[in-house]
C-alpha cells in the first residue's frame, strides 16, 4: 500500500496544476484538467463506477457498496490545484529516509531547518518528501488525492472490510476560493463527506474562518512634481495612510488559534491610481463583521477629510464557518474521531486558519469536516510530506468507511 501511495503522489506532483485568481475561466487554468483526465483514466482502470469529468474540471466516481442494508453513502474530497504563492511547475521531489533531525539542504541556497520549523524534530527516523527549494511540493492537496485513491484500492483488494457506497470527488480552483462553485452535490450522491486536505497527523477540523476579500482603490491626481504644491494627490500616499490605519497586531504573523486578522496580500500603484488587496478572516461572525466595518469606516473617514471620494472599497464575502452546519450532524465528526483512535492516531481538533472546499460544501447540503494528509508548510518551497503520516491518512479513510457501515448495519 505504501508503494502504491508513493507512486501516485510522485506522479501527481509532476503535473503543474497551479490555479489563477485573475482568470475568469472555469477551471481558472486548463492544465488542471490535464491532471483531471489522468485521474479519470486511473479510476477507470481501477474499475470504479459513475466516473466523469465535467466541462468545469470536476472529477467524480464511486466505489459501490459491498454490503446490503441501509448504510448511508459517504464521500471523500480533495482538490487538484496548487497555490499561487510559489511555482508548481517542474516539481522535483526529494525523498529523505530516516530523517536525522538536522537541517536538510534543499539546494545551495535553501534549507529546511528545524530552527525555523521546529515540528521537523517530531519526525526523526521518519521518511520525508521535500521540494528542491525552487517550487512548492503539491502535498496540498495531491497528498489527499493519493490518500483517497490508495484507500479505495485497499478496500477493493480487501472485500471482507464492509462499506457502503463511497463517493469520490476531486475539485479545481480550491486555492483561489472557487473549488465548490460548480460542485454538483446531488450528482455526488453522498449524505456527508470529508475533505482530505489537512496538515499534520491527527488534524480533525470542523470549523474554519469566515472569509472575505477587500479591494481598496485610491484615485490620485498627477501633477509635475516641480509645480505640485497643493495640487498633486499621490494615490500611493493615500494607500499608505489607509494601510497604517489597519490594526498592526491583527495580522497573520501575530495571530493564532481563534484570533482573526486583516491581511494585506497585494499592492500596486502609481501616483494616479493605487490598489490594496486584503483578505479578512475571523472565526467569530460578529468580529468578522466588525473587521469589515472598520475597513469601510476608514475609507469613509479618509474621503471626508479629502472632501471628495478618492478611496473606493469593495468587499466580497468568500465563505463561512462550517461549524454551524457540522454541529448539526455530530455523528459525522464522531466517526472520524473514533476512526483515528482505532488507527492509533491522536485526534488534534482545532479550527482551520483558512478554508477548504468543505466549508462551502457544508452550506450546500454536504457536511464536510477536514482530515489530515501529513503535509506541512503548504504554499511554499519549504513544504514537505511525512510519509508515515500520509499512510495513517489512508488508514483513517478505510476505517471511516468500515465504521460507518458497522454503525448503520447495527442500528
Amino acid at each position: 500500500m505504501k508503494q502504491a501511495y508513493l507512486d501516485r503522489f510522485l506522479r501527481y506532483v509532476s503535473f503543474d496544476t497551479q490555479s489563477d485568481s485573475s482568470s475568469i475561466t472555469v477551471p481558472s487554468t486548463p492544465k488542471q484538467k490535464i491532471l483531471g483526465a489522468a485521474i479519470q483514466e486511473e479510476m477507470q482502470a481501477m474499475g470504479l463506477s459513475d466516473i466523469s469529468m465535467d466541462d468545469n474540471g470536476y472529477v467524480m466516481g464511486k466505489l459501490p457498496a459491498n454490503i446490503e442494508g441501509d448504510v448511508p453513502a459517504i464521500g471523500f474530497v480533495a482538490h487538484m490545484d496548487t497555490a499561487m504563492d510559489a511555482s508548481g511547475a517542474n516539481v522535483k521531489p526529494q525523498i529523505v529516509e530516516n530523517y536525522n533531525g538536522e537541517a536538510i539542504a534543499l539546494n545551495a541556497d535553501v534549507s529546511l531547518d528545524p530552527a525555523e520549523f521546529p515540528k521537523l524534530k517530531n519526525y526523526i527516523g521518519k521518511t520525508l518528501i521535500t521540494t528542491d527549494g525552487t517550487t512548492l511540493l503539491g502535498a496540498d492537496n495531491k497528498a489527499g488525492i493519493a490518500a483517497i485513491l490508495t484507500a479505495v484500492e485497499f478496500l477493493q483488494a480487501n472485500p471482507d472490510i464492509p462499506h457502503g457506497d463511497i463517493a469520490i470527488g476531486f475539485t479545481p480552483d480550491e486555492e483561489i476560493g472557487r473549488g465548490a462553485n460548480h460542485f454538483d452535490v446531488p450528482k455526488f450522491g453522498a449524505q456527508w463527506a470529508y475533505t482530505i486536505d489537512g496538515g499534520e497527523e491527527g488534524e480533525l477540523e470542523c470549523e474554519n474562518f469566515n472569509a472575505a476579500g477587500a479591494k481598496v482603490t485610491f484615485h490620485g491626481r498627477s501633477v509635475h512634481p516641480g509645480t505640485a504644491k497643493n495640487a498633486l494627490i499621490n494615490a500611493q500616499t493615500l494607500a499608505r495612510t489607509y494601510a497604517n490605519d489597519m490594526p498592526a497586531m491583527e495580522v497573520p504573523e501575530h495571530t493564532e488559534g481563534y484570533e482573526g486578522f486583516i491581511h494585506l496580500h497585494g499592492t500596486s500603484g502609481t501616483v494616479t491610481t493605487a490598489e490594496l488587496d486584503y483578505i479578512i478572516r475571523d472565526h467569530d461572525k460578529e468580529k468578522f463583521e466588525a473587521r469589515k466595518e472598520l475597513m469601510l469606516s476608514v475609507a469613509e473617514n479618509m474621503n471626508k477629510q479629502l472632501g471628495e471620494e478618492r478611496v473606493v472599497i469593495e468587499i466580497t464575502d468568500n465563505y463561512r464557518n462550517m461549524k454551524e452546519e457540522v454541529d448539526k450532524v455530530p455523528h459525522v465528526v464522531d466517526i472520524a474521531r473514533e476512526a483515528m483512535v482505532k488507527c492509533d492516531v491522536t485526534p488534534l481538533e482545532k479550527p482551520i486558519r483558512g478554508g477548504t472546499d468543505g466549508a462551502r460544501l457544508s452550506f450546500m447540503g454536504l457536511p464536510c469536516p477536514n482530515i489530515f494528509t501529513g503535509g506541512h508548510n503548504f504554499h511554499g518551497v519549504h513544504e514537505y510530506l511525512v510519509v508515515e503520516s500520509a499512510m495513517k491518512s489512508v488508514d483513517v479513510i478505510v476505517e471511516v468507511a468500515r465504521l460507518t457501515a458497522e454503525k448503520y448495519q447495527a442500528s
